[in-house]
């Protein structure tokens, strides 16, 4: 067996991450060919093909699949050994505020990624479902940095990614099909659960609060319980969940990052990591 080269490994996790040769070249910032090359180069150093491409894109094989959990440890480790010495000099407290539907989700490769480059740096991480609450939190000089949901076209932040609000349910339950639909929600103070109350009663439509959770996780699996719908952001959704689109409309939501005026170096590179993540691809007017 040869050696491994990391550019190799961080080509074929993007590849793996995306299952699309173009996508992951956008975000590699290469050619389709560069990255279909380096795929090639992998797979002849690992002596078996990695992945079955097609017209709809890309597979991985069982090979393919066993080697995502060994690249991501080694690049893990070779990230933490790179950045405890390239990176000594960026330490101090950085405190994050967000919605836990990123932190459980979009945004733990992105943590991951700065707690191994910065091993200095003392994260601090609070979640709530109140976006005004962070920002204000934020303005109050409590927190550092806020990634939060404002609703779209709005002012204020920096707006990394539209996307749009859906309702959401069970596969194995139809709660949906109630009279008196039941919801699944957060707490007052929610933007979500403004937001389908204001729609259902526009369009009408009878509904109880069945369920009241102050995190995501409470919610999705009152959701997959059957205890009632719920609404989410369309690129958080779950794969085990499904959309319903025959009830009322709600507003487009953009993912939107404060930063507070002052703050140290460990911040600022924080906010650079989640800039330019592919997590959040630069917004158009399509969802990502």
């Amino acid at each position: 067996m040869h050696d491994l080269p990391i550019n190799l490994l961080r080509t074929f996790m993007v590849v793996a991450d995306t299952l699309n040769l173009t996508e992951a070249a956008k975000l590699l910032h290469k050619a389709p060919s560069t990255v279909s090359m380096q795929l090639n180069r992998l797979e002849d150093l690992i002596e078996n093909p990695l992945m079955e491409r097609g017209q709809h894109g890309v597979r991985l094989t069982a090979v393919g699949v066993q080697l995502t959990t060994h690249a991501q440890q080694l690049l893990n480790l070779h990230d933490q050994i790179v950045g405890s010495f390239q990176n000594m000099d960026i330490n101090g407290v950085v405190r994050l505020g967000t919605h836990d539907q990123y932190a459980t989700r979009t945004l733990a490769p992105i943590l991951q990624d700065f707690i191994l480059s910065y091993p200095e740096a003392q994260l601090e991480a609070f979640c709530d479902y109140r976006p005004n609450h962070l920002v204000d939190l934020l303005d109050k000089g409590k927190l550092d940095i806020a990634l939060v949901e404002m609703v779209a076209d709005t002012e204020g932040g920096i707006r990394l990614r539209r996307d749009e609000l859906v309702w959401i349910g069970s596969k194995d339950h139809f709660v949906h099909t109630q009279a008196i639909l039941p919801l699944v929600v957060f707490d007052e103070g929610c933007k979500h659960r403004h937001y389908a109350c204001e729609a259902l009663k526009k369009a009408e439509i009878p509904y109880r609060i069945a369920f009241t959770s102050q995190s995501r996780a409470g919610v999705l699996a009152a959701v997959r319980a059957g205890i009632g719908i719920a609404i989410v952001p369309y690129h958080t959704l779950e794969e085990d969940l499904v959309v319903h689109r025959e009830f009322p409309e709600l507003p487009d939501m953009e993912v939107t990052l404060f930063t507070s005026n002052k703050i140290n170096e460990a911040t600022r590179r924080l906010e650079k990591i989640i800039i330019n993540s592919p997590v959040f691809n630069p917004m158009n007017n399509e969802f990502n």
